[in-house]
């Protein structure tokens, strides 16, 4: 009788190993009045932006109380997250770093090391591919790693990668438009505009997104991509021939640097003197609720709708959509996978883990960034 084999340790070890703690690594946002100068002082560290451009910024969050919707959906994301996981037998413990408020990311990162954690895997709030939306976050990385290691502490970060084009969250987005649009049966193709919104960047980042040795524009054809498929599906599921767009909202850079247009308000005017009457608004640019949803869709381009005489439909963002949350969980594993040294699914527009030379480049100045081979 062959007797019983014993597991290996490969086959006895966690799903995500070797990481031992998976850090969710948001924007950040005020959560009182008083915080929301010193908040967006960090946002614009070194950018030379004075107090009272600021301050007219700062109108949109005493709109809302001065405070920040982000965090709460960072909460409820963690939740969700915490869920998924426990449905599949995963322990592995969730810490919450942001780049711009508390808790802050040094600070996750000593809460994670007091655990014994040593190897955390890191998921953004953000999908695409550029400066803004990735290096930034790594560089971010590199600064409190830099921090806690004068106070001894030694951690080891890797990243999910961008997941603009992984399936899950195409589906995720599909869900919630195809959800939206059926509240317009009746109303004529020809009389609405599909338009997917995200967030402007200037064109001289979008013209340097992506690998170095790459094409450039990535965040552009990114969402590109995503906005016909989701155009697609729609169409398909609903038995329409609806034609979408991609808008931008929340430039705020000088008037004198070109950035992505055209904008949403600028767009539903064009459209209401062609003959539109319905827009629907697909904030695919973003995972959830930002303040940039909230203030410039659904308050800012809803005065627009209201003084044209548009009909607004806001889709809703995936949020903690199941679908979307079961296929971040999913990249949690794949990310897990691939740092054991096995191979994962592939599909297209597939960003690598580890950023290559020249990826998303900072245009201001040279800074370390991790998570990337340069």
């Amino acid at each position: 009788m062959t007797p019983e084999a014993t597991p290996t340790p490969e086959a006895s070890q966690p799903p995500l190993a070797p990481y031992d703690a998976v850090l969710l690594l948001g924007f950040g946002g005020p959560e009182a009045p008083e915080e929301v100068m010193p908040f967006l002082r960090r946002v614009t560290a070194g950018r030379g932006i004075p107090d009272e451009r600021l301050e007219a910024v700062g109108e949109h969050y005493h709109h809302f109380g001065g405070r920040s919707p982000i965090n709460d959906q960072n909460r409820a994301l963690i939740a969700a997250l915490r869920s998924e996981l426990d449905s599949r037998g995963i322990d592995t413990p969730i810490v919450w770093g942001n780049r711009n408020s508390a808790p802050f990311i040094d600070d996750a990162l000593r809460e994670s090391h007091a655990a014994g954690h040593r190897r955390v895997v890191a998921l953004t709030t953000s999908a695409y591919s550029c400066y803004s939306s990735c290096r930034q976050y790594r560089e971010n990385l590199a600064d409190a790693v830099a921090t806690v290691a004068e106070e001894g502490i030694d951690l080891q970060i890797d990243k999910v990668s961008q997941y603009a084009r992984r399936p899950g969250f195409a589906e995720a987005n599909a869900g919630v438009l195809v959800r939206s649009l059926r509240a317009l049966d009746g109303a004529p193709d020809s009389e609405i505009a599909l338009l997917f919104v995200t967030h402007s960047i200037p064109d001289a980042m979008d013209d340097t997104s992506g690998p170095g040795d790459g094409d450039g524009n990535l965040y552009r054809r990114q969402h590109l991509a995503l906005a016909s498929q989701l155009t697609q599906e729609a169409n398909r599921v609903l038995g329409r021939d609806l034609t979408g767009e991609l808008v931008f909202c929340s430039r705020s850079g000088p008037p004198s640097q070109p950035w992505l247009e055209p904008d949403v308000n600028d767009r539903m005017r064009e459209l209401a003197a062609d003959g539109i009457r319905t827009v629907v608004t697909a904030p695919i640019g973003f995972v959830s609720d930002h303040m940039e949803v909230v203030y410039d869709l659904d308050t800012e381009a809803q005065e627009t709708a209201d003084e044209l005489g548009l009909t607004h439909v806001r889709v809703p963002t995936v949020g903690t959509d199941a679908v979307f949350v079961r296929d971040l969980v999913d990249a949690l594993l794949e990310r897990a996978a691939e740092a054991r040294g096995e191979a994962v699914p592939q599909f297209e527009g597939r960003m690598p883990s580890v950023c290559g030379p020249g990826c998303c480049p900072n245009l201001r100045q040279a800074r370390p960034a991790l998570c990337g081979s340069d």
